[in-house]
């Protein structure tokens, strides 16, 4: 008996199409509170552990949720959010990536953080922390490549104003994704905002898409309780990121809102150096893809002879 090739190409295939499903977990940025928790009886860490393990059970079968742990000398308050259209499954993979990227990328244990992934966010501050308004700029990006002369901004425009009426006609939770001649766009609030609280965020975050992302063909704005992504383009690129939070965290070098409470910096440079392996990586993959669905597709023709 000869060995197969078949199963384990549909092992890879399975094993590959999942991971290239999974840019959900990429991370968009981090914000850390640059004052450290005196926490000389562990109280303080034992309330953040205890949020950290609530919230990730919890991320199994909601979308959206909030918590309070410790006592209150030490208490900590808590929230996750997943992107709307994600299953359980996904958030919870989503989530249960939180915790472990929060205690890296910042140091020991800050008054307040917050990890913003594509896909869902977490974020933590002690009580008594610092609040600001719910329209506070976090963070922004808009790209290099522009579209003058070609209608864009106008398409741009439109679908944007879709979006801002969506987003408070659709009924789905805060969450609402729409086109119009090839811009795709996405908005999501936070869980706890009514339909015209939400509304009036978006409406807030398309305003500074329009003006500081000019003849950008994307841009992504996170406001504190609101998040909008645009794409020009196609639909296999659409924007697609989970809401912003209730905490107050500066904007990068790359935006125009800061804080004195907190350091922060976008995630997209944390896997620049990755890029060559990873496409190094994708085109080996590809080419394996490429053979075992001839084998299958060889192997089913032999099947049909009997």
């Amino acid at each position: 008996m000869g060995f197969s090739l078949k199963p384990f190409c549909l092992l890879f295939l399975l094993f590959f199409f999942t991971i290239n499903a999974s840019d959900y977990t990429t991370l968009i940025y981090k914000g850390c509170g640059k004052q450290p928790l005196s926490d000389p009886t562990g109280l303080y860490s034992q309330a953040i552990s205890s949020l950290y393990g609530t919230l990730v059970s919890q991320s199994s079968k909601a979308k959206f949720f909030q918590a309070t742990t410790g006592n209150k000398q030490s208490a900590i308050n808590g929230v996750f959010q997943c992107r709307g259209d994600l299953s359980n499954v996904d958030c919870y993979n989503c989530v249960s990536r939180l915790p472990i990227l929060i205690d890296k990328l910042c140091d020991g244990f800050p008054v307040a953080a917050r990890i913003q992934l594509v896909g869902c966010y977490m974020l933590y501050e002690a009580s008594g922390f610092p609040q600001v308004s719910g329209l506070e700029l976090l963070y922004k990006t808009c790209s290099g490549s522009n579209k003058q002369g070609s209608g864009f901004e106008e398409k741009r425009d439109t679908a944007l104003y879709s979006l801002e009426n969506g987003i408070i006609s659709s009924g789905n939770g805060g969450f609402y994704v729409t086109s119009y001649e090839s811009v795709y766009v996405l908005a999501q609030c936070e869980g706890t905002l009514g339909n015209g609280d939400c509304g009036e965020c978006v409406k807030s975050a398309v305003q500074r898409a329009q003006v500081e992302c000019g003849s950008s063909v994307s841009g992504q704005v996170y406001l504190d309780k609101c998040f909008i992504s645009y794409n020009y383009g196609s639909s296999k690129n659409r924007p697609s990121a989970a809401a912003a939070s209730d905490s107050s965290f500066p904007t990068p070098s790359s935006s125009s809102s800061s804080s004195n409470s907190f350091s922060s910096g976008p995630g997209q440079n944390v896997n620049t150096g990755k890029t060559v392996a990873i496409i190094l990586g994708g085109a080996t993959g590809l080419g394996f893809v490429v053979i075992c669905l001839l084998v299958i597709r060889n192997s089913m023709k032999k099947h049909d002879h009997y």
